[in-house]
């Protein structure tokens, strides 16, 4: 199954020829990323995150949902019936505080309450009972919807953050493995020029046109690039295998790479230019960063429990009224009179308020601690954004240069190569141009990799690496 995948990966990943012997594939930034975002199993858990929010919403609104009762209660002793009380009827809370009920009442028996007693065909009711105290204006069940509500937003919000540092770290593990591929072909064709020259040197020195002397320090060269070589292979072979971590199928199926899958050839990648258009905007990206946002959503939350909290130091005091109808012939309203009704005050109130007092003064130090907390981390991402642009702009400006400079490197080379053939220079002065161009080579594959990491670190800064 595994092979399978691995091939089906492939095939996504498009090729290119390198030699007849075998086919190397290149593995591109973009489709890369995209795997990312579409497979891995934080990227599906960052979906999760989404369907929790609107699994909260739901979950709040079954406090508003209608509901019917039913309420037996009888009492048998001595082979009599004492008493039988029915009350069966429907609930249904508003989003305004507002309670609506009605219901049948069918309660018969000799020793039967009197306040119990109703006619003998029944007795219907329908009526409200309405907050004119605590709960007018918000009540638990409202802030818990609220809150849900709030809390679907900020789990868009979570989402952003789960795929902006996902896709950040990720696409840092592919420019490290840019970075380790390209150097090790460095490395590869610095040993491949050293055996050359070794054995060039050794005919040379046999026919008399150089000294024995040169063929130990063309040895020693080939040495020392061999084990450079080593280490080169070593850090690639990591490199990969901490690429495969972030390769996917589905979210459970782990992927690997194929042997001659290799990132894009250094000397072909430009350098990440600077977005202009993007940086103008900065400051708003930054205000709508999705961790400030985090914070925004939390002070809602708060605010909410505040209001909440506010609300309790009002008494309780709910009115409620019920109209009474006998049904004449199975008709609830034949018989209905404005005089056939109850109703009812009920009344609540603690003498000190002690509790809510308390639990509102610490909701307002909850809100003034989490915008404290707002603006020190918008303080800190701006600091951040700031140093990531300036990175940029420097390993920009380090690419260019540094191209100019391997290019010339390389000049010095088949310059002094093309002496060394006229027997113009020394073999010593042949290696350390040849070391000043490998570890200028070197130098701008650094560059590169680090000018495209500093750009991505810039869009991770302003948190928007989720919606590219």
């Amino acid at each position: 199954m595994k092979s399978i995948i691995t091939v089906f990966l492939l095939i996504l990943l498009g090729s290119q020829g390198y030699g007849q012997d075998s086919i190397q594939r290149i593995l591109q930034f973009d489709d890369f990323i995209e795997r990312v975002k579409q497979h891995h199993p934080i990227a599906t858990q960052a979906e999760i995150q989404m369907a929790k929010g609107e699994a909260s919403v739901l979950q709040s609104r079954a406090g508003f949902e209608p509901k019917a009762v039913t309420d037996v209660k009888q009492k048998y002793f001595d082979d009599k019936q004492y008493y039988s009380v029915i009350d069966a009827g429907l609930k249904v809370p508003t989003w305004f505080g507002i309670e609506v009920k009605g219901g049948y009442e069918q309660n018969q028996g000799p020793y039967l309450n009197p306040e119990s007693t109703v006619p003998d065909a029944g007795l219907w009711y329908a009526g409200i009972t309405v907050p004119i105290g605590q709960g007018l204006f918000i009540d638990e069940r409202r802030a818990a919807l609220k809150k849900a509500q709030v809390y679907t937003q900020s789990t868009a919000a979570e989402r952003e953050i789960i795929l902006n540092d996902l896709i950040y770290e990720s696409a840092k593990t592919y420019w490290s493995w840019f970075e380790s591929y390209n150097k090790l072909r460095v490395y590869q064709n610095a040993h491949k020029t050293a055996k050359e020259r070794l054995e060039a040197v050794i005919q040379s020195a046999k026919l008399g046109d150089r000294p024995y002397i040169d063929t130990l320090e063309a040895s020693i060269q080939v040495q020392n690039r061999q084990a450079s070589l080593w280490d080169a292979q070593m850090h690639y072979a990591n490199a990969t295998s901490q690429l495969t971590v972030y390769l996917w199928q589905d979210g459970y199926i782990p992927l690997e790479l194929e042997e001659n899958t290799n990132p894009p050839d250094a000397n072909t990648t430009e350098p990440a230019t600077v977005n202009t258009p993007l940086l103008t905007k900065s400051d708003s990206l930054i205000a709508n960063h999705p961790e400030l946002r985090l914070y925004h959503y939390k002070v809602q939350e708060l605010e909410i429990d505040r209001r909440w909290k506010k609300e309790q130091l009002k008494p309780t005091l709910d009115v409620s009224y019920n109209a009474l109808s006998e049904p004449v012939n199975g008709n609830p309203i034949a018989n209905y009179s404005i005089n056939n009704y109850t109703w009812g005050v009920s009344f609540n109130m603690p003498i000190l308020l002690r509790k809510e007092r308390a639990g509102l003064e610490m909701a307002a130090l909850k809100i003034k601690e989490t915008e404290i907390q707002q603006n020190t981390k918008s303080a800190e991402l701006g600091y951040k954004a700031s140093a990531t642009i300036n990175e940029w702009n420097t390993s920009l400006m380090q690419v260019k240069q540094y191209r100019k400079t391997t290019s010339n490197y390389q000049l010095l080379l088949n310059g002094e190569n093309q002496m060394f053939q006229a027997g113009e220079s020394s073999l010593f002065m042949v290696n350390s141009r040849e070391m000043g161009f490998i570890g200028a080579q070197i130098k701008l594959i650094e560059f590169i990799s680090k000018n495209q990491k500093a750009s991505l670190a810039v869009m991770h800064a302003l948190g928007v690496l989720a919606k590219q």
